[in-house]
């Protein structure tokens, strides 16, 4: 199992390695993808070689995580790409959601007698236009704010949409000096219809159906594993009915996962009317049974309002799913002797709920003085679930690029800041990860998600204090799941 970890971890940081860095630099990327598996592949042939009683030499947990990283960052920076023909100040947006890459000729570019009509579109009541910058997707227009920016943007939008015709996306961006300005990208959907055909509706939903049965499927498989049943292809035939052994944790995974998207969506569509596609499940027969799900949104988010939204509502969505099942299956768990060796963050037949605040409360919760200092859980097939429902409830709030926690914290304190403190994060789990070394992984796959998130068309315009409260109410949910029970409180509940 611990090389098929590997194995599928390496396929992952590959994969997004390629994606995120391979046209900044010039360095292979094999090399980059090496360098970032060399701890990975460290303590694997280790366990391998010495077996899991033996733990890791301190050395080698910690210097791997200090020269690799250190290393990946010069290998980067030495084959650093120039960046031409680019925003100093932003980035400009190039999402597939909002317009694909524009093909030679397919939309006429704004004309010299064009100009003023495009300036004519800036009154200077509510933004001094100062300069045009022309680039090869993009126009980009600067000046001074002189009105409120949601104002601001709805009239310039409209003049400028009612002026050429359509042939625009607009975004109101802020600069690294605070400036906001606006973008012009090429409208190269501004002939086609803004919701997709039925065709094409229902071939999304049955894509979505077929994963969704496949993942049934993988989950249910591994399921049966989880609840403590070797199911050989003999003991099948004789008894099908032990596959079903597998059901309560594959429904509880499916459910807590298929709501958390299913929030996602339903405030894209609904609320806001974003074109997204159905919730689409990954299945993998091994594992856990399934790489999550997801939904592709292919319309541009209109302003950080709905990206605060749409990104909150699928963690909050989700959360609520899985706490009365981790309540339930915690209730029907079974205490056991906590093992001498510590065996990771979500050991199913020996949890310590102390490595989560929340999970620590809630063990007490359930298990009320059955649970003594002792004590591990010997968790239900169900709890199991539960246990990863909160796993990827963390992940996805994790303050980073275009995980959902990214996308909230852009929305309440803008770009520039959301990255300054995506790369914070990055540090602190980092940090986290040579105290529970079950933390490394994630903090793997968040140096591969790029810091910059795509932003809405009014980027501009502030949340309000409702959203704001929430927004950090979801950080500090994130802090009670991923921060070990602080002693002082164990010993106060007696766990």
């Amino acid at each position: 199992m611990t090389v098929w970890l590997l194995i599928l971890l390496g396929l992952i940081t590959y994969l997004m390695v390629q994606r995120s860095v391979a046209r900044l630099t010039r360095t292979p990327v094999w090399l980059l993808w090496l360098v970032l598996m060399t701890p990975a592949m460290l303590w694997t042939g280790w366990t391998v070689m010495h077996g899991d009683k033996e733990p890791l030499p301190r050395s080698l947990m910690i210097w791997p995580l200090v020269i690799c990283p250190i290393l990946y960052w010069v290998l980067f920076q030495s084959g650093r790409q120039p960046q031409k023909d680019k925003p100093t100040e932003a980035q400009v947006p190039q999402a597939e959601s909002s317009t694909p890459p524009t093909e030679p000729n397919s939309v006429r570019p704004i004309q010299p007698d064009e100009e003023q009509i495009l300036r004519d579109c800036f009154p200077w009541s509510v933004y001094y236009i100062q300069n045009i910058e022309y680039r090869p997707q993009a126009v980009i227009c600067r000046g001074q704010l002189r009105s409120k920016p949601n104002e601001a943007y709805h009239k310039i939008k409209e003049n400028i949409e009612t002026k050429f015709a359509g042939r625009f996306l607009v975004f109101f961006q802020e600069g690294v000096n605070g400036k906001p300005f606006f973008v012009l990208i090429p409208n190269t959907q501004a002939n086609q219809a803004n919701t997709p055909g039925k065709e094409e509706q229902l071939k999304q939903f049955a894509w979505a159906f077929l994963l969704l049965l496949a993942t049934l499927v993988t989950t249910t498989k591994v399921g049966v594993g989880i609840a403590g049943v070797e199911l050989t292809i003999r003991q099948f035939q004789s008894n099908p009915s032990l596959i079903l052994q597998g059901l309560p944790y594959a429904l509880a995974l499916m459910l807590i996962l298929g709501i958390h998207e299913l929030g996602h969506y339903l405030m894209a569509t609904r609320r806001y009317k974003i074109r997204s596609t159905p919730p689409y499940f990954i299945p993998m027969p091994f594992f856990l049974g399934t790489f999550g799900a997801f939904i592709k949104m292919r319309s541009p988010v209109p302003n950080r309002k709905a990206l605060f939204d749409v990104s909150i509502a699928g963690p909050l969505a989700g959360f609520v799913v899985t706490l009365p099942l981790l309540i339930w299956g915690l209730a029907h768990s079974t205490i056991v002797s906590l093992p001498d060796e510590k065996a990771g963050l979500l050991n199913p037949d020996a949890l310590n709920p102390k490595y989560s605040i929340l999970l620590a409360l809630l063990s007490k919760l359930a298990l009320g003085n059955q649970l003594t200092p002792q004590s591990a859980i010997d968790l239900h097939p169900v709890a199991v679930a539960a246990c990863l429902g909160l796993i990827v409830t963390a992940l996805n709030l994790m303050p980073v690029g275009q995980l959902d926690g990214g996308h909230i914290v852009h929305a309440m304190f803008g770009q520039r800041n959301a990255i300054v403190i995506g790369q914070i994060a990055r540090l602190l789990l980092l940090l986290l990860s040579l105290v529970q070394p079950g933390f490394f992984l994630w903090a793997l796959i968040l140096l591969f998600i790029p810091l910059m998130d795509e932003p809405a068309l009014n980027d501009v315009t502030d949340l309000d204090n409702q959203r704001d409260v929430w927004g950090l109410l979801s950080m500090a949910l994130l802090v009670m799941i991923i921060l070990p029970l602080p002693q002082a409180i164990a010993t106060w509940l007696q766990i």
